[in-house]
Order: structure tokens, then C-alpha cells, then sequence
């Protein structure tokens, strides 16, 4: 019998371990969620109160990468922290761009809640090639003004739904009011038809198994995985894997770093059924595109993702960035190409693809603080 054929015997066979290994990541400790309440209490410099909603954007492999320089008064400053990028699966951090656009967005919808008009310089020392690099990616300056942005009432209702949607169709009509909150510049288009889903059901499938028979990228992916409460609570950043049956395969060492990038283990066949079973019970698909793939189009995506993730969450619908198919590294490049051929044909960039359904609320992913996100004072 295997190591990972003993464990799971061990335990379906005795209760007693999954009444007892979830009992020390059900223990009392800090909030890892704390950042998503009350944004900003107590704050007197309304640019850090705009900062406090902008680190709840949505952003890769919630890697978090936003460093704000308040240095300058009535201005914001946003850089890229180079400690937290992506370098196999974003080799031109292309989606770190997009995860900056997505924190702009939001701070700028935070500031107009506060009478504050927030205007975005995207790369004022210019657009960095191939790599970020230690560029400026935008210039926020504050001013009086500004007008409210009605979706800032569904800011805190966001989120990323990694799990499977009811199988039940959207009602009609709901991916086209999703698409009306992106920005100009973006174009986002959607399906809801059963034979196109199918196909894309396949095609982002495809693009996870890719990535996960990929040692490097899936090494990337793992590393940032954490699993259990003391794991999750010791970074707040990554991929989060709390709840009693995380704690309870963990503990019997079923789900680990290492199994998971172990072709043939129990975690690493679990995890591949998992993702096929979010592909399955997707209702539609969204997707944004930019002309051509310029840092401030890549920008201007992300905020338009923040847009249409909020504008679903506002009309009840869920949604799950499943982008794989999209990123830049050569393993995937035959699926990019596909995914181009289908959803772009006509030329651009394919920055989001996203599936969308219905499904019951999920808790918001954790986050470090606005303390970690304030790169002078």
C-alpha cells in the first residue's frame, strides 16, 4: 500500500482525525480578514483610507504587489514590490500590471466616496519592457471632487468564487449588464451559450492540467500555496487553504507543498479533479481585450476587471478568473494561440477570461494590511 493509500485509509477510517486535526486551526488568533472591515477606521490622511480599499482589489495568485509612496503631499505613488511577482507563469508581469490597475480602480472609487477626485498617470517615467523593473507604475494625485461611483456600494461584496457553481443557467441577459461596467479602451464580451461554454469549459481545463504537468510553474503555484489556519495566518498572502478538511488531509499529509507538485499524488490527482469540476459547472464566460498589449492597456484591464468582478457581484453572480490559457510562458503556448484564434480573432490582446454562474458565498481571501502596503509614509 502507498504512503498516500495508508493516509487516506487513516483518514476515511477514523473519525477521530477529522475530529481532532482541525481543532488547532480552529483555535483563536488574528483575524485574517480584519483588513476587509471598516476599510480604513480610524485613518486621518485620506489617501491611506483610499489605499485601505484599493488592497482588497482582486490581483494574482493574491500575491498583493502594491507598494504606495506618500512622499509627495496629495499624491499617491504606486509601485510594483518586486518580492512579490510571478516570474514563470507572468514572465512580462503583465498580470502583476493588471492586479495594479485593479488597486487603482478601487482606491480611485474609495477616494471619490470621500468627495476626492483621484486622477491616474499610468507610468509617468514611462512603460517598462519587458519587466516592470523599479518603474513607477501610476501617479495618483488628490484633489476636492470627484463623483461617486455607485458601484462602490458593492466593494466589500467582491470576490474571487474558487469553487463549483450551481448548475443552473444565468438568467438572461446578466453577462451583458456584467460587461457595461468596463472601462473604454476594453472591450469585454461574454457567453452564455451552451455549445460556446462547452468548448471553453475544455479550453481553460486544458490550461490548468498545462500548467500543473509544467514543474516550474506549478513549483510557483505551490510555494505560494498555504495550507491550514497557522500557515495562512503566518503570510495572509498566496493561495489560502483553510477549513477542517484542509487541516485534516494536512495533517495526515495528503495535502502539502510537495505533494501537490508530485505528479500521481493523492493531493496532485485531487487537485486536477477539483478544477475540472469548477470548469464543468460554468454557466458563461467573460473576457476582456485591449488593441494592442501596452503597459497602460494592461492597466486599464485590470480596472475594468475590478469593474465587472464588483457589477457581478452587485447583480448576484459569481466569478472565477481562469486565465492560464492566456499567460506567456512556452508550455503554454499552443493554448494561448487557441484561446486567440477563439475569442480574438480579429486581433488584441485576451488580458481576463473568466467563468461565471451562480454559487453560495465565499469569505473574502486574506490580506496583509495596510501597514505592508505603505512603502514610505
Amino acid at each position: 500500500m502507498t504512503p498516500d493509500r495508508r493516509a487516506f485509509v487513516r483518514l476515511v477510517g477514523g473519525g477521530a482525525v477529522f475530529a481532532a486535526a482541525p481543532l488547532g486551526g480552529c483555535a483563536a488568533g488574528p483575524d485574517l480578514r480584519a483588513a476587509w472591515h471598516d476599510p480604513g477606521a480610524g485613518e486621518t490622511d485620506p489617501r491611506r483610507r483610499a489605499i485601505a480599499y484599493g488592497l482588497l482589489a482582486p490581483n494574482p495568485h493574491n500575491m498583493q504587489p502594491w507598494l504606495a509612496d506618500l512622499r509627495e503631499p496629495g499624491a499617491v505613488t504606486l509601485y510594483a514590490d518586486p518580492e512579490r511577482l510571478l516570474p514563470v507563469t507572468d514572465p512580462f508581469d503583465r498580470q502583476i500590471t493588471i492586479g495594479c490597475g485593479a488597486f487603482l480602480e478601487l482606491m480611485r472609487m474609495a477616494a471619490a466616496e470621500q468627495g476626492l477626485e483621484a486622477t491616474i498617470t499610468p507610468f509617468p517615467d514611462g512603460e517598462p519592457q519587458p519587466r516592470l523593473g523599479g518603474r513607477a507604475i501610476a501617479r495618483v494625485a488628490f484633489r476636492p471632487g470627484g463623483a461617486r461611483d455607485p458601484l462602490f456600494a458593492h466593494a466589500l461584496d467582491r470576490r474571487t468564487s474558487r469553487i463549483p457553481f450551481e448548475k443552473r443557467p444565468l438568467a438572461a441577459g446578466l453577462d451583458l449588464e456584467i460587461r457595461k461596467a468596463s472601462l473604454g479602451g476594453v472591450t469585454a464580451s461574454s457567453t452564455v451559450d451552451p455549445a460556446r461554454i462547452a468548448t471553453l469549459k475544455a479550453l481553460v481545463y486544458a490550461g490548468s492540467v498545462v500548467e500543473a504537468r509544467t514543474p516550474a510553474a506549478q513549483h510557483e503555484s505551490c510555494e505560494r500555496t498555504f495550507i491550514g489556519a497557522r500557515e495562512v495566518a503566518a503570510h495572509r498572502y498566496g493561495i489560502a487553504l483553510d477549513g477542517p478538511m484542509m487541516e485534516a488531509l494536512h495533517a495526515v499529509g495528503l495535502l502539502t507543498q510537495a505533494a501537490l507538485e508530485r505528479p500521481g499524488s493523492f493531493a496532485f490527482d485531487q487537485s486536477l479533479a477539483f478544477l475540472k469540476s469548477l470548469a464543468d459547472t460554468a454557466q458563461g464566460f467573460v473576457w476582456l481585450t485591449t488593441p494592442e498589449n501596452s503597459r497602460a492597456e494592461q492597466l486599464m484591464a485590470g480596472r475594468s476587471y475590478l469593474r465587472v468582478n464588483t457589477q457581478a457581484a452587485a447583480l448576484g453572480v459569481a466569478m472565477h478568473p481562469w486565465s492560464q490559457t492566456l499567460q506567456e510562458y512556452p508550455t503554454m503556448a499552443a493554448l494561448y494561440a487557441k484561446a486567440h484564434g477563439m475569442l480574438a480573432p480579429e486581433g488584441g490582446r485576451l488580458q481576463m477570461l473568466v467563468r461565471i454562474g451562480y454559487a453560495h458565498p465565499v469569505p473574502p481571501a486574506p490580506r496583509r494590511g495596510l501597514a505592508a502596503q505603505i512603502r514610505n509614509a
